[in-house]
């Protein structure tokens, strides 16, 4: 499975300024948290994205996508109903292709020479199938994301074929249904904020968005689950780390971290160790 589309979820109305972020990336260059994500997208071979934004952000995210925005398409999502609904409104960008999902406020770091999303699709080519990355999360996390139970890939100890998804399980749910040998304890596979997905999904987000009930929304991960049981479905462990702009000091671990992945990590670490030397 090769896809040549991106789909960007920005929608969600609290963290929508997000990827409007300014950071400076690992070469010193300051951008916004969108480009950052964009330039790994598109020097993975990706031909375009659409991004799912909230009405009126039109300009805004135009003017944060830098370079890119000729190989972009802005989706309004009329009403919040949902993450699923969001991907849902892509549908007709995505048509009968598969795609990779990304979520607007994640940043990710790769600790080898492939990007993540590079090495996602390395193994979606591989094997043919969609596939979620994952990263073993401590179970205080769980209430943030989405979270699989599976096996291991026989001789890929980095790749689990997935069986179970349930979105912000408790502690207690994830003990009993979410447990995955090796990991360490109290730890579980969440999603990473990133995934190779195919036509069927989109397929079945229609099926669903068609009667949403009032009042509720229409998530991904159950979506996800339905998938999971009626094609191959992997979830992979990146060589990498995201991190969540949304959280506390999110934005400011993913800034410290990418100033330490590049050429000036001896004048970030002097600038750090001065920092705490003058601060109590």
């Amino acid at each position: 499975m090769t896809p040549t589309k991106a789909v960007i979820t920005a929608a969600n109305p609290a963290e929508q300024h997000l990827p409007l972020q300014t950071v400076t990336d690992s070469n010193g260059e300051t951008k916004s948290a969108l480009q950052i994500i964009l330039d790994d997208l598109f020097s993975a071979a990706l031909e375009s994205a659409a991004i799912i934004i909230v009405p009126g952000s039109r300009d805004a995210y135009a003017a944060a996508a830098g370079p890119y925005n000729n190989r972009l398409q802005f989706i309004e999502q009329a009403a919040p109903l949902g993450y699923g609904h969001a991907v849902w409104c892509a549908r007709d960008y995505t048509g009968d292709d598969p795609f990779v999902l990304l979520v607007g406020d994640h940043l990710y770091l790769s600790n080898s020479g492939d990007s993540c999303v590079k090495q996602l699709l390395t193994v979606a080519a591989q094997r043919n199938c969609q596939v979620s990355a994952v990263q073993s999360t401590h179970e205080s996390q769980l209430h943030l994301y989405g979270t699989v139970g599976a096996s291991r890939v026989t001789g890929d100890d980095h790749l689990f074929e997935i069986h179970t998804i349930i979105e912000k399980p408790t502690p207690t749910l994830a003990e009993q249904d979410l447990i995955i040998p090796g990991l360490r304890h109290g730890n579980y596979l969440c999603f990473f904020g990133m995934h190779v997905l195919s036509p069927k999904v989109m397929q079945l987000l229609d099926q669903l968005a068609s009667d949403i009930p009032p009042g509720k929304t229409l998530g991904l991960s159950p979506t996800l689950a339905l998938a999971a049981g009626s094609e191959r479905f992997l979830a992979a462990q990146l060589d990498g780390t995201r991190f969540n702009l949304g959280e506390r000091y999110g934005l400011l671990r993913a800034q410290v971290a990418l100033a330490l992945a590049g050429p000036h990590r001896d004048e970030v670490l002097t600038s750090l160790v001065e920092l705490l030397a003058t601060t109590k």
